[in-house]
């Protein structure tokens, strides 16, 4: 409603309203447990809860709402980092990979900090991105740059632009865009070929079309460097119209929210046509 059909503002309020209660979001709010986590309370849990949150962000639920205002005083509330000396959960751990949802899953619930973004501006790396490996890596990854650059964009999204924030945003994206999405910068070769397949949920694992998802959502100018990538997505559709599950990576939530590998995805579908139509591609119904 919100990124094809341009429906009014009310009526995607409505709609929205509906995710805590029904369907995959109320099913994601009904399985966190009485001390925050979703999953066991170990390093396992620590990644489930955090992305189980960029799910909930990703349905649309209403940070505002009773249930997950209650989700989100648990996790407030309850978890901490006890190895790095009982720091709250949305201040963030240590590595940029897990950083980048936790800054976007905090400002996107109101619990932005100030803190991580400093950390994360601190850590990017001479050529515009972020690698979990840092300081032994010196070369930046994809994995971990299409992270924090959500992750940046979403507490724009909830603070207002910060000069320091967008500078970091916009150097990073010209890592991704000098590389055309996908290619190695030195030898032009494609670095992955997993990245022209396209899974959902994405976890912490770059794609092109999470790659063009970003660029749409931070509202950049699409040019000659994104063209290949769209050319991939296009080439992904079925004849039926429609895109369908490529891969899906592991995953700790414990129901399918799609039906299988091969078969038609909504959620890759969703995201395809709304890069299609920012790309200025043509689009059929």
């Amino acid at each position: 409603m919100s990124g094809l059909t341009d429906a009014p503002d009310e009526l995607v309020r409505d709609e929205r309203a509906r995710v805590v209660s029904e369907g995959w979001g109320a099913r994601l709010l009904a399985l966190q447990s009485p001390d925050g986590y979703w999953g066991a309370a170990d390093d396992e849990g620590w990644m489930t809860t955090i992305y189980t949150l960029k799910m909930l962000m990703d349905l649309g639920a209403d940070p505002a709402s009773n249930e997950v205002r209650a989700a989100i005083g648990r996790v407030n509330d309850r978890i901490t980092w006890w190895q790095l000396d009982g720091r709250p959960f949305f201040d963030g751990e240590t590595e940029p990979c897990l950083n980048g949802a936790i800054l976007a899953t905090g400002a996107y619930f109101g619990a932005a900090s100030d803190r991580l973004v400093d950390r994360l501006l601190d850590e990017q790396l001479a050529d515009g991105g972020w690698n979990c490996e840092s300081p032994t890596s010196t070369r930046s990854s994809f994995h971990t740059t299409i992270g924090v650059l959500e992750g940046l964009l979403q507490y724009e999204k909830a603070r207002g632009t910060a000069n320091a924030v967008k500078d970091a945003r916009i150097r990073a994206e010209n890592y991704l865009l000098e590389r055309r999405m996908l290619r190695s910068l030195r030898s032009g070769e494609v670095i992955d070929r997993r990245w022209m397949r396209f899974a959902f949920p994405t976890r912490w694992h770059y794609d092109v079309l999470r790659g063009l998802d970003y660029l749409r959502s931070a509202g950049a100018e699409p040019d000659e460097r994104v063209a290949e990538a769209v050319e991939v997505v296009q080439a992904r559709r079925h004849q039926n119209g429609r895109w369908p599950l490529n891969l899906r990576h592991a995953d700790e939530i414990t129901f399918d929210m799609e039906d299988g590998v091969g078969r038609a995805s909504r959620w890759i579908t969703l995201r395809a046509l709304r890069v299609l139509r920012w790309s200025r591609a043509e689009v059929r119904a």
